[in-house]
């Protein structure tokens, strides 16, 4: 018991003190924008036939179906091609802000609503992507997903210098010393104004109601208490909120990867073509899973490569959840896994769905192997920026100090609330 004490003050003051997992989260992040972004874009020709008024899950028994299970969808508001239209849009511009890590507290906010909005609206056009994709983007609302490799986070470096070099300590520089944020704002009253249009219309009711004033409300909050006292108790305990937000929401998502594989691994246990070997040969002999036909050819042509396959699938599947305590078994498994979905997006074409559970992965990767990728990244980003020739510049010149300073994610590891 006398162990078990500081223990339990060491776990709480951890949970407490920090965002946990900011380089996983940054992952998650980037990937499912990235992948809903993708979809979104590939889909772009045929949007009105998946979600809007040209499908064949009419309006009508849409309204139907979420009168009964209280969905969430903007595009119930209205019928008409113009707001289908609108909200895909917005859609769009949100995953892709999102990716960007701009204002990431109130994209993640717009990233959810159209994701709900477009799948809640033709809820049979989806697979088992699309409702991973479902639930992250709700936890993703809960996370502070912008503190690394994200505009947010170098505009808060980029502030930090400015005031290091204006001979101001460097001592908390994100809390006291934040420039004037008119952005902000501006995107808070603009999104008041349409929730209260919206509110006003009897659009919104119910626990959905109070879903989006509550998210309204804690932003302005957050930022009238950052802006009145930086430094006072009613900031700290905020930042103890939030901070207890963020990692329950991480917890929550990396115990959702688990249930998903844990049940698909048990689910294929239970089958017969899982039990005798063969199942991962039926999908490479359908032309729709085949968009390879070699390749599927191939691999279908070897027996024991099937069985291999699919009795790995599912071992994998089944022990992944309890290699966690086991962070090298984890790691192989993981990779494995990853590797194993690069495979589905190749051989049966199902390159989003692939895409949506490599990201739900990301977050059991190690923080030390994504600090290794972003420095890659930023060398390599720099190597090519380096290569560029930029306007006005005398060949052979080397830039100023302030062009060549590094501006990667490891000098950018916390970002302003947006």
């Amino acid at each position: 018991m006398n162990r078990f004490g500081p223990l339990l003050g060491r776990g709480v003051e951890r949970v407490t003190a920090s965002a946990l997992g900011p380089y996983q989260t940054a992952v998650i992040r980037i990937g499912f924008a990235a992948t809903w972004l993708l979809f979104l874009l590939r889909e772009l020709p045929h949007r009105r036939e998946l979600y809007g008024p040209d499908g064949p899950w009419s309006w009508d028994m849409a309204q139907q179906l979420i009168a009964e299970n209280d969905a969430f969808t903007a595009l119930m508001w209205s019928d008409g091609h113009v707001w289908f239209e609108i909200v895909y849009a917005l859609a769009v511009l949100s995953s892709a802000l999102l990716m960007l890590g701009w204002r990431t507290r109130t994209m993640s906010v717009l990233f959810m609503i159209g994701v709900l909005s477009l799948q809640n609206r033709s809820i049979f056009m989806g697979d088992g992507g699309d409702n991973v994709i479902h639930l992250m983007a709700t936890y993703l609302v809960f996370t502070r997903c912008g503190q690394v490799w994200s505009l947010d986070a170098r505009r808060a470096a980029r502030a930090r210098a400015a005031s290091v070099g204006q001979g101001q300590t460097p001592v908390d520089l994100s809390k006291s010393a934040q420039p004037v944020d008119r952005t902000g704002p501006v995107l808070w009253w603009v999104l008041g104004l349409g929730l209260s249009v919206v509110t006003f219309m009897g659009e919104l009711s119910g626990g959905w109601l109070l879903v989006f004033w509550g998210l309204w409300c804690a932003h302005a909050l957050w930022w009238a208490v950052g802006r009145r006292a930086p430094d006072g108790e009613a900031r700290k305990l905020l930042d103890v909120i939030v901070r207890l937000a963020h990692n329950a929401a991480l917890l929550v998502i990396m115990v959702e990867a688990c249930l998903i594989y844990a049940t698909a691994g048990w689910y294929k246990i239970q089958g017969s073509r899982w039990q005798d070997g063969t199942a991962v040969y039926y999908p490479l002999r359908l032309d729709y899973f085949s968009p390879w036909p070699a390749l599927s050819d191939l691999l279908a042509s070897h027996g024991l490569m099937v069985m291999l396959v699919t009795y790995g699938t599912v071992a994998v599947q089944v022990a992944f959840p309890f290699t966690l305590f086991n962070r090298r078994v984890k790691n192989v498994l993981l990779a494995a896994m990853i590797f194993e979905h690069a495979v589905i997006a190749v051989l049966l074409g199902l390159p989003f769905f692939s895409l949506a559970m490599i990201a739900a992965d990301a977050v059991f990767l190690p923080t030390s192997f994504l600090r290794r990728v972003g420095g890659w990244t930023a060398r390599a980003r720099g190597a090519l920026f380096a290569r560029l020739p930029r306007p006005g510049a005398v060949p052979g010149q080397r830039g100023t100090d302030e062009e060549q300073a590094p501006e990667s994610a490891e000098h950018a590891r916390v970002g302003f609330p947006s």
